[in-house]
């Protein structure tokens, strides 16, 4: 039963709680009812018993009186009342109670009854005495039958208190036993559930709630702990995935830091040898190796040398400055032939391996590897250095015990940190061949002028030499003196050109504003010929590059040049531009030139050289200029000029 009951639905509970509480109702309401049915019909009986004592005396003084159809019509009536009382009437309801003491009585009347109605019937009238004795009689035997009655209904009456009493504590109990199951079968599970729905809000994730039943909060509270079970398992499933994140993360950020540290090094690094001294440093550290050798690859003779190394014993450095391919494990190119190209497709980002790096493990008789074993390494991992298809050197990473295990982000990290040293020793590399390229062309351009101007000078004065032996062979003092002038007038040329090359070669931007090298220029220029100089500068627009601003300065000071050797100006206007595009003007007030007819002494004038600058800076050199009218001489740019970086 119990075993049942636990397994019930809450409606089954509910539902049978209600059913009896509604059958207990009901039976009480029924027999109340029952009770009340008894009690009217017993009073209706009273009531007709107390009309037999009426008829009974009134019978009397008529049979007393002699009226015999009065008699009679009162007999029947009596007749017709014990009639009514021995059948019973349930519509009124009436009925005599059907006990025994009651019915003895009540059949005790009917016999009375009978003997006297026959005695008076007979005599036809009857003393008033004798008449009233026998109706007395009657009477007195109906009285024990009302009284029989009487005493029936009072203990119905006892019967209908008792049942109302116990209908009252029937609702009392029916309220307790609702609220009682009320918190048995719904409020305790619910604050089950309540309480383990706090404990889980405040964070413990253990809490489960006691299932006592099957029902429907039963099956409420199984879901409850199955639910709190599972969000236990993933929030603990989530804390390691978390700490593994983190883990994860940290790592990403400490390879992200190497990273950053060696790119900002290789980019700050002054010289080829600092860089390669602190990747060596760099790559030991991030490698966890015990120690490190940078090797380089010198091409064509298939040797390693020895660039860098950090945490090496001296003594071990000593024997390892130079390896043949082959002769060590360290210095052969990750398994690649010393200068020969890395296979097309080789993915040398995501897997060392791909390139031929490797874990050597140095064995105790291994020949090629008789110094790392004899200084204690134990393992060497090899890392290619590659740059465009090509072996440029080998980092070798040296370890005394095993190699710690590497995660493929760990290898990345070491190829991520060769690739930089590769790409920063080919910058710098190309950095130098750029400067040495701008020295050759530095040099080519300083030849050009020299040609284009003290050269032809000293050709010059080469020939007014042989003109002034010749008249002084003659004694010709009037040819000798013109001479000796032209002679004069070159070397003073040839002067102010080496001091204007010298100028040339000296004069440098300023930073980003090339307008205060250009006021400089124009104000050394005013010093030296004593021309009146004017500048005028216009709008505001972005600076050019560095490299553009030199050329630009050149070609106004060549333009300046000529200004000083052929024009013949007085003043000189400098016109500077910067907005919508750059524009540098040079113009002069001297006697100008036919530019139909310059084609035979551009080399002399300058004009080629001129145009070569801008060219190189993406500007183009226009000349204008008319007989005496003067010469201007425009540097500008297209819409979209080189620009400062």
């Amino acid at each position: 039963m119990t075993h049942r009951l636990r397994s019930a639905s809450l409606a089954a509970k509910l539902g049978t709680v209600g059913a009896l509480l509604m059958v207990l109702a009901l039976g009480s309401i029924a027999l109340t009812l029952w009770v009340t049915w008894q009690l009217e019909g017993g009073a209706a009986a009273v009531n007709e018993a107390g009309r037999l004592r009426m008829q009974g005396w009134r019978m009397a003084q008529a049979v007393t009186a002699g009226d015999t159809a009065r008699a009679r019509e009162l007999a029947a009536q009596f007749d017709d009342s014990l009639a009514l009382l021995r059948a019973g009437d349930p519509a009124r309801p009436l009925f005599v109670p059907a006990d025994e003491a009651t019915l003895q009585a009540f059949a005790h009347v009917q016999q009375n009854w009978a003997a006297l109605r026959a005695g008076w019937q007979r005599s036809g009238g009857r003393p008033a005495g004798e008449a009233a004795a026998e109706a007395e009689a009657l009477v007195l035997g109906i009285d024990r039958f009302v009284s029989g009655i009487e005493s029936r209904l009072s203990r119905w009456t006892a019967l209908l208190t008792l049942a109302q009493l116990l209908l009252l504590g029937l609702a009392i109990a029916a309220a307790i036993a609702l609220l009682y199951a009320a918190h048995l079968f719904i409020f305790r599970p619910l604050a089950a559930l309540q309480a383990g729905l706090g404990a889980v809000e405040q964070g413990d994730l253990s809490a489960r709630v006691e299932v006592a039943s099957a029902d429907e909060f039963g099956r409420v509270g199984e879901g409850f702990n199955r639910m709190a079970a599972r969000l236990a398992d993933l929030y603990r499933g989530l804390e390691r995935k978390v700490a593994e994140k983190t883990e994860k993360l940290s790592a990403e950020r400490e390879r992200l830091a190497v990273l950053y540290e060696a790119s900002r090094f290789v980019a700050r690094a002054p010289t080829m040898q600092a860089l390669a001294d602190g990747f060596a440093r760099r790559v030991r550290q991030a490698a966890r190796a015990d120690a490190a050798l940078l090797r380089w690859n010198d091409g064509p003779h298939r040797q390693f040398v020895l660039l860098a190394s950090d945490a090496v014993p001296p003594e071990m450095l000593a024997l390892e400055q130079c390896l043949a391919h082959g002769q060590c494990h360290c210095g052969v190119g990750g398994g690649v032939g010393a200068g020969e190209p890395v296979a097309e497709g080789t993915d040398r980002t995501l897997s060392i391996a791909a390139t031929g790096s490797r874990v050597i493990a140095i064995a105790s008789g291994d020949a090629r590897g008789r110094h790392c074993r004899t200084f204690g390494f134990s393992h060497v991992l090899t890392v290619p250095v590659c740059l465009q298809d090509q072996i440029l050197g080998e980092v070798d990473l040296l370890y005394r015990g095993a190699v710690p295990e590497r995660s493929p982000e760990d290898q990345a990290l070491v190829e991520s940190l060769a690739s930089h040293l590769a790409s920063g020793m080919e910058g710098m590399r190309v950095a130098a061949l750029e400067r040495e390229a701008a020295v050759s062309e530095e040099r080519g351009l300083l030849a050009r002028e020299l040609h284009d101007s003290i050269a032809q000078s000293l050709a010059f004065m080469k020939i007014q030499i042989q003109l002034l032996r010749g008249s002084l062979r003659k004694g010709d003092a009037v040819q000798t003196e013109r001479v000796v002038q032209e002679l004069d007038t070159g070397v003073r040329e040839s002067m102010a050109d080496v001091r204007e090359l010298l100028l040339h070669f000296r004069t440098r931007a300023q930073g980003d504003d090339i307008v205060v090298a250009l006021k400089t220029t124009l104000q050394k220029f005013h010093h030296q010929t004593g021309l009146a100089t004017h500048i005028d500068v216009q709008g505001h627009g972005v600076p050019l590059a560095p490299d553009v601003q030199v050329q630009a300065l050149h070609v106004v000071l060549e333009a300046l040049s000529n200004v000083r050797k052929h024009a013949g100006a007085s003043q000189v206007w400098l016109t500077v531009q910067r907005h919508p595009r750059w524009r540098i003007e040079v113009r002069d007030d001297g006697h100008g030139f036919d530019p139909a007819a310059r084609s035979a002494d551009e080399a002399h004038v300058g004009l080629r050289i001129m145009r070569e600058r801008a060219a190189g800076v993406g500007a183009e050199v226009e000349v204008q200029s008319a007989a005496g009218q003067g010469t201007r001489v425009v540097l500008q740019w297209p819409e979209a000029q080189p620009l400062a970086a």
